[in-house]
């Protein structure tokens, strides 16, 4: 399985949870070498211009966050790429399923899932995606701009209960016959961080289902990451879905 990292990614750009010192660390760490890292690239303009609006470009590039958010949006585009033939996985920041075509909040900046997912729509990889966005908090700039298309399915859990929450999962995954699915995987629904729910085996649980769902209909699979800021449970948790895969 290839994993996609670039040393930036450990940089603290701004004062916000997604940036802050240590984050990166404790998932690499938990990894150990395990997995075939890459070194994410950046985005062409090309591509974030296939999703962003001139004006908001302009704005991350005012706040001197173009060239990092650039290089998270690589990161997911190179893992789209690689997951049409074997499951990749992108450790990125910013994350990005908070930003829409002219706007963005929630520490994001360019939205990564939508970014990928255009490309391979635009140069004809792929027909159809399936979005599962398991992040605690809901993925509007996912939806804003991937509904948007007409053959993009997105899946936000909402469920409080986690029996009710994974078969929700099941049943998004079996019910998707598409040609690629995508995960922005959020780790902040844990037990021991914000949302206070999922234990680190329903990581692996979820990673199996993607894995199963997508040889089962002969698809690509990847995944990126968005949210998760306990340090303590964060690299654990990502390791968990990654072995699922």
């Amino acid at each position: 399985m290839k994993v996609i990292f670039h040393n930036d990614f450990y940089r603290v750009y701004t004062s916000d949870p997604a940036a802050s010192a240590g984050r990166m660390e404790a998932i690499i760490k938990s990894l150990g070498g395990k997995f075939d890292m890459l070194e994410a690239v950046a985005a062409e303009p090309k591509d974030i211009e296939a999703v962003h609006s001139t004006g908001h470009i302009t704005l991350v590039r005012h706040h001197g966050l173009y060239d990092i958010a650039a290089l998270a949006a690589g990161g997911a585009v190179q893992a789209a790429a690689i997951g049409m033939k074997e499951p990749a996985f992108a450790i990125i920041r910013p994350p990005g399923h908070h930003a829409s075509q002219d706007g963005s909040w929630g520490f994001c900046y360019f939205n990564n899932m939508a970014i990928a997912i255009t490309r391979l729509l635009t140069s004809g990889q792929i027909k159809t995606a399936a979005v599962l966005d398991f992040d605690l908090h809901y993925g509007d700039g996912n939806v804003n701009i991937l509904s948007e298309s007409g053959v993009v399915n997105l899946h936000n859990p909402k469920e409080s209960n986690r029996k009710d929450y994974l078969k929700g999962v099941e049943d998004f995954l079996e019910n998707s016959h598409v040609d690629i699915i995508g995960i922005s995987a959020g780790f902040d629904n844990h037990k021991e961080d914000w949302g206070g729910l999922l234990t680190t085996d329903d990581y692996f649980v979820m990673g199996q289902m993607v894995k199963n769902a997508a040889r089962k209909i002969n698809a690509g699979y990847f995944g990126i990451l968005e949210g998760g800021y306990n340090h303590q449970v964060l690299g654990q948790n990502v390791l968990a879905l990654l072995e699922g895969m």
